[in-house]
């Protein structure tokens, strides 16, 4: 009887640890994966722009390293703010209201126009010639300059026109300029003081008159040396050197400006807030004086 318990005993241990062996190299079986159907995909909405920008960076001329930086700062402007979206072109193929294959938008699709130290003359023909002024003059578009924006175009008058002058000699390179404040009310100005400097190339324009733009910056010429090697750079003998300047022409609004020249410019809070706001007022979301008016009494005669 004894040998028979311990028989059983001994079968009895054998299938529980086979039962125990088992349990142990047999995997848990992984949870089923949901189905597709019931998976709901992200929300990705695109932000809502207000307005279309294109910055043209084409250099025919001059080629300034700041052209890169100055068209990262209107992208990031926009992006950042939600006011506007941008495209950025080295080229000229957008500078037409024919409709264009591909995903291409044309002029008619864009509220401002930027020109990010263009030089030289683009290669733009008589009918993107005509599409472009028609989008600031009859369409009114806006139109912002920066920098050697006034070192481009000089066989197409309309431009100069528009734009306000061309480029003629920085007498003084790139150095530390004084800047008197003009319009301290307007949007694009109206952060800086009444005096200051800032370490720019300011460029000197020909075929232009105060007569015809509101001037914002000036040089003060008190603080200007016209002697030396200076003299026969300078060909304004009234010495009056603007350095910020709006208008209208026709409907469109313009601005310009020489500050940008340095990519160390575009680091700069005081001329990235100038651009955001002359971009702003172009595009027609906020408003500032385009009358023109007499050069300030202290820089008369300097």
């Amino acid at each position: 009887m004894r040998t028979r318990r311990t028989i059983l005993s001994a079968l009895i241990a054998i299938i529980l640890g086979a039962a125990t062996l088992n349990a142990q190299t047999t995997p848990t079986p992984a949870p089923a994966a949901p189905a597709v159907d019931n998976v709901t995909p992200p929300i990705r909405t695109k932000p809502i722009h207000l307005k279309h920008v294109l910055v043209i960076g084409e250099t025919k001329g001059f080629q300034h390293d700041s052209v890169s930086a100055a068209m990262a700062a209107i992208y990031n402007m926009g992006h950042s703010t939600g006011l506007w979206d941008t495209e950025m072109r080295t080229d000229t193929e957008l500078l037409t209201k024919k409709k264009l294959g591909a995903n291409a938008k044309n002029l008619d699709y864009f509220d401002c126009l930027i020109f990010a130290s263009t030089t030289g003359e683009l290669t733009m023909d008589d009918s993107q010639k005509a599409d472009m002024i028609s989008f600031v003059k009859d369409d009114g578009k806006g139109f912002v300059g920066i920098h050697a924006a006034l070192d481009t175009n000089y066989k197409w008058p309309e431009y100069g026109e528009m734009i306000g002058g061309w480029f003629d000699q920085h007498p003084w390179g790139t150095f530390q300029a004084p800047i008197i404040n003009e319009d301290p009310n307007f949007p694009a100005t109206r952060h800086f003081p009444a005096a200051f400097t800032k370490y720019d190339e300011i460029y000197q324009p020909k075929a232009w008159s105060r007569d015809k733009v509101h001037v914002l910056l000036s040089l003060d010429p008190s603080k200007l040396d016209y002697t030396g090697q200076y003299a026969p750079r300078i060909h304004r003998p009234e010495h009056d050197f603007a350095v910020a300047w709006d208008k209208m022409y026709g409907k469109g609004r313009v601005f310009y400006s020489t500050l940008g020249h340095t990519e160390e410019a575009w680091d700069d809070p005081d001329i990235q807030k100038m651009y955001f706001e002359a971009i702003k007022w172009a595009l027609g979301m906020t408003e500032g004086s385009t009358a023109t008016h007499p050069r300030p009494a202290a820089s008369e005669g300097k």
